[in-house]
């Protein structure tokens, strides 16, 4: 059912939610594909050089982190150390999640992990057999140049850790946020996803584009016409 908000309509798809972390079973049980999400609490950043580090090369996680939050971003920060041996934060630009596949099955139980955030979503499969069944979601970005905006909702870095060994964009940071989106409800328990749903609905109609159309002329190895094949 539609609901107002000042003078516009807006969607139960497009429900704005301000979640408060660690995010609860219950709240995040409540989020569904489409809607607004905005966060408020502790993020740590984790992508290839932490997984590797933890998962792989056998280092411990930071003592006290699975208490203190359950988000993980997959971000590479605008920081620059301060003086006062602080960081200051200016902006927060997401990457790409699927690259990260291989690791979230055995990040999620490590770390008990609840939501991840990146740019481009992951698989429906990644989501039906490994987010749903361990209770955890995904949050999207909203388009591209978002890094100065997001930013916004960083208050400070409460840690840092391996900086020296990983660099800026790999090291583990551990953000206070308030306020701190927009981000937008890709999966769900149920394993559903926003991406796929609407590309089920793109293509449907894609076949009908071509039809009447003559066949393309192909010279060069590997190419086809046919659009389910990828090359990768």
């Amino acid at each position: 059912m539609d609901e107002l908000k000042g003078d516009r309509q807006v969607s139960e798809e497009l429900k704005e939610v301000n979640l408060q972390l660690p995010a609860i079973p219950e709240a995040i049980a409540a989020l569904k594909p489409g809607n607004i999400v905005f966060l408020s609490g502790f993020v740590y950043t984790a992508r290839e050089g932490v997984y590797d580090r933890i998962l792989n090369d056998g280092g411990e996680l930071p003592a006290g982190l699975t208490e203190l939050s359950n988000v993980n971003f997959h971000c590479s920060p605008a920081a620059s150390p301060q003086e006062d041996g602080s960081y200051a934060v200016g902006g927060v630009t997401a990457t790409a999640s699927f690259r990260f596949s291989k690791y979230m099955a055995q990040w999620l139980d490590l770390t008990q992990t609840k939501i991840v955030i990146g740019k481009g979503g992951m698989s429906k499969l990644d989501y039906e057999t490994v987010f749903a069944p361990r209770g955890a979601i995904y949050l999207t970005t909203v388009g591209y140049g978002t890094g100065a905006l997001l930013g916004r909702g960083v208050k400070g870095v409460k840690d840092v850790h391996w900086i020296d060994e990983l660099g800026i964009a790999q090291a583990m940071w551990l953000f206070e946020v308030d306020k701190f989106g927009p981000f937008i409800v890709d999966s769900d328990l149920d394993g559903n996803s926003l991406f796929a749903q609407q590309g089920d609905l793109v293509n449907q109609n894609v076949e009908a584009l071509y039809d009447g159309l003559k066949k393309p002329t192909l010279h060069r190895y590997g190419e086809t016409d046919d659009r389910k094949d990828e090359l990768m």
